[in-house]
């Protein structure tokens, strides 16, 4: 298919030429008539390992060209990929003025230049940008500029996941394809334009493909941070940090793995909250600053305190907490922002039903027993015999289990307002006219 590719920097060069290397006609875009000129001869205007070679043999078999005409490159095209930069602007916010002026020149060129076979243009967004642009910015511009006309275009969001250093490897080997559309003829035509790849086209909501690079980049960044940190504390302590990084990868089921990275509730127990502590603690000792374990304390107090507000908002009187421990299937009360909340919630007025059917408390010993004793010292009246005991009267259910138990009595009682913490109810629950999700 014929692919206009607006934007020659690094990411749209890497991706013109590695789809023109497979069989697509592609037309390279871009303002700068020196980018232009270097595809045009043969040679990649951007360093990227095996670049060269594949821009000179793409250009030699005639699959891609550059220019500085948007209308040439989108003349009788199925798609544009636009692929300018979004830099930051002094405030930290991204600077979308590339985007506008992109899609302001593929309308132009669609109203004036000849629309592809199937009489529809797909207009496909990989440059990184935040939720909501495709939505607020890119559909706007390109409506107001194909006003009038016949054309009839659709729009996606398709984010790229490409390494400056190995990009082109990148390309062919990617985590996944991530294409962000309702349009369902934008979906089949990035579906065929990706095919070559061993990976399979997932479409979601435009939103999500958008959100996603943030979330990875996000991730990638807290990784080095979280690494560098440890190792000014490691280093004092007499500690080598590359040996304990290299045993810590080791740990595929909880380090190096999905666990813990499903959004829910703050985290508890006997071991996470007093391990973090100790080590700000040595940190302080051996004055080594570390900001973003620090941070992770203050985000988790922070999920609870909205937690809290969410309730107080709902203006209800009597809460239901279905779960109590830090987590399922353990009587462990130790630091459980379940207990937290409660605690919370009693203090302010609020009458509160406990089920948890694991806690019972004459079974509570040592030092479980002792912290629940001084946050909840009346625990045996709060807590209910099960969760429909627990849901009578209550205006609003706060869950943090998903055992059916629960679950069956939240659709029996249907309680006015239901806050799901852990986002595994399913869907007949979700279906409730009060559900929430915690953070979805």
């Amino acid at each position: 298919m014929k692919v206009a590719v607006v934007g020659l920097g690094y990411v749209g060069t890497v991706t013109a030429a590695c789809l023109a290397a497979n069989g697509h006609d592609v037309w390279g875009v871009d303002v700068d008539a020196a980018k232009v000129a270097e595809i045009s001869l043969g040679r990649s205007p951007v360093a990227e390992p095996g670049l060269d070679a594949m821009v000179a043999q793409a250009v030699a078999d005639g699959m891609l060209h550059a220019t500085t005409s948007c209308a040439e490159a989108v003349d009788r095209a199925d798609a544009s990929l636009v692929c300018v930069g979004t830099p930051s602007t002094r405030g930290g916010a991204t600077d979308l003025s590339h985007i506008r002026h992109a899609i302001e020149d593929i309308a132009a060129g669609l109203r004036t230049g000849q629309v592809a076979d199937s009489g529809r243009h797909a207009v496909v967004v990989r440059s990184t940008v935040p939720p909501g642009t495709v939505e607020h910015v890119v559909s706007p511009a390109l409506a107001v500029g194909l006003a009038g006309g016949s054309v009839s275009a659709g729009v996606a969001m398709c984010p790229e996941f490409l390494r400056e250093g190995s990009g082109v490897s990148d390309f062919f080997a990617p985590p996944f394809i991530i294409v962000g559309t309702a349009d369902a003829h934008v979906a089949n035509v990035l579906t065929g334009l990706f095919c070559f790849l061993d990976k399979p086209v997932q479409i979601v909501d435009v939103r999500t493909a958008e959100a996603l690079k943030y979330a990875c980049n996000a991730f990638h960044a807290t990784k080095v941070s979280f690494t560098n940190e440890l190792s000014r504390l490691f280093r004092l302590l007499g500690a080598d940090s590359r040996q304990v990084m290299s045993l810590f990868c080791q740990d595929d089921v909880l380090n190096i793995s999905p666990s813990y990275l499903r959004p829910g509730f703050a985290f508890g127990g006997s071991c996470l909250p007093k391990d973090l502590r100790s080590l700000l603690h040595l940190a302080r000792l051996n004055g080594v600053e570390m900001p973003l374990l620090t941070g992770t304390l203050s985000t988790n107090e922070i999920v609870i305190s909205e937690l809290v507000d969410r309730v107080i908002a709902a203006d209800v009187r009597t809460v239901a907490l279905l779960g109590l421990s830090f987590k399922s299937d353990t009587d462990d009360l130790r630091e459980s922002p379940n207990v937290e909340v409660a605690e919370r919630l009693i203090g302010k007025g609020f009458e509160v039903r406990i089920y948890d059917q694991v806690v019972n408390p004459a079974r509570l010993v040592g030092t479980n027993r002792s912290y629940v004793e001084a946050r909840l010292p009346h625990l045996g009246r709060l807590l209910a015999s099960d969760a429909g005991e627990a849901l009578t009267g209550a205006h609003l259910a706060v869950v943090s289990a998903s055992d059916p138990a629960v679950i069956d009595s939240l659709l029996t009682a249907r309680p006015r307002h239901v806050i799901d913490l852990i986002g595994r109810l399913g869907p007949a629950v979700e279906a409730l006219p009060g559900y929430e999700g915690l953070a979805w």
